[in-house]
């Protein structure tokens, strides 16, 4: 079922920012065929969401930096896209395991591509997902680029974090402790913590800013993920993310954590 209000006020918010100019309410009212009181309510509850502002001086109304804003993210994730691809879809095919590149929205990172294992036991996941940021490695990957102290991560997950498995880490400490050893080492691991039967891998990408804009993560079952096959799969996985990043303009010196899996080095599904 549509919702009418708020398909009205998308439609009032695209066609504000085709104008180009500051609008009159009447303008609004006229366009849309709306009585002048709906038309300023709509443009209020825009103005209140942050989507719209209003002069003062004329009463006249334009859109927001905020939907600039929203649409450099949304640009910058297709780019994204293309950009990393070679290089993730190059390590789909030397490890055979899944393949992803998430991003981190609040507490929970969302999957925007992904490469699929071809081998008949392998780990599920869409495109479009979400996974809470701290069950996973490519979430755990990004969290520790981003180097929160503990008081910061309670106020992240709103103070509770989620138990998907017996596995997971429920403790605020034990997290902070967790994204410590993930710098530390060079790589993120998630070991049944977000589904019984598959592990994971992740290290950030950096862009030319040398900011973590998203991670390259591996699915990977159980039964394939022994430690030593995880450390040689981390390993693909810490090349894969540094080829990513220096075609993103990357330079190691930037990092907020080292690109290598040495001791002196960090990095992170």
């Amino acid at each position: 079922m549509t919702d009418s209000t708020l398909a009205k006020g998308l439609a009032v918010l695209d066609w504000l920012a085709r104008q180009q100019r500051d609008c009159r309410v009447s303008e609004v009212a006229d366009a849309f065929g709306l009585a002048r009181s709906n038309a300023h309510r709509t443009l209020q509850t825009l103005v209140e969401a942050g989507w719209a502002v209003q002069d003062g001086r004329t009463s006249t109304y334009r859109t927001s930096l905020r939907l600039f804003e929203l649409g450099a993210l949304a640009r910058e994730a297709v780019d994204l896209n293309a950009i990393v691809r070679p290089s993730l879809a190059a390590l789909a095919r030397a490890t055979g395991e899944t393949i992803h590149l998430a991003v981190l929205d609040g507490a929970e990172i969302v999957y925007l591509d992904k490469f699929d294992s071809p081998l008949p036991v392998a780990a599920y996941s869409r495109i479009g997902g979400r996974a809470s940021a701290a069950c996973v490695a490519s979430g755990k990957a990004l969290l520790a680029a981003a180097d929160l102290d503990e008081a910061a991560l309670r106020a992240l997950f709103g103070g509770h974090l989620a138990a998907p498995t017996p596995h997971s880490i429920t403790d605020f400490a034990a997290l902070h402790a967790e994204l410590a050893r993930t710098r530390a080492r060079g790589y993120a691991e998630n070991r049944e913590e977000w589904r019984i039967g598959v592990c994971g891998l992740g290290v950030p990408i950096f862009d030319a800013r040398g900011s973590a804009v998203a991670a390259a993560g591996m699915s990977v079952p159980s039964i394939r993920f022994a430690r030593t096959q995880a450390r040689s799969l981390a390993e693909q996985l810490c090349a894969c993310a540094r080829d990513a990043s220096a075609a993103l303009g990357y330079r190691p010196a930037q990092a907020v954590m080292p690109t290598t899996t040495s001791p002196n080095t960090r990095q992170q599904r």
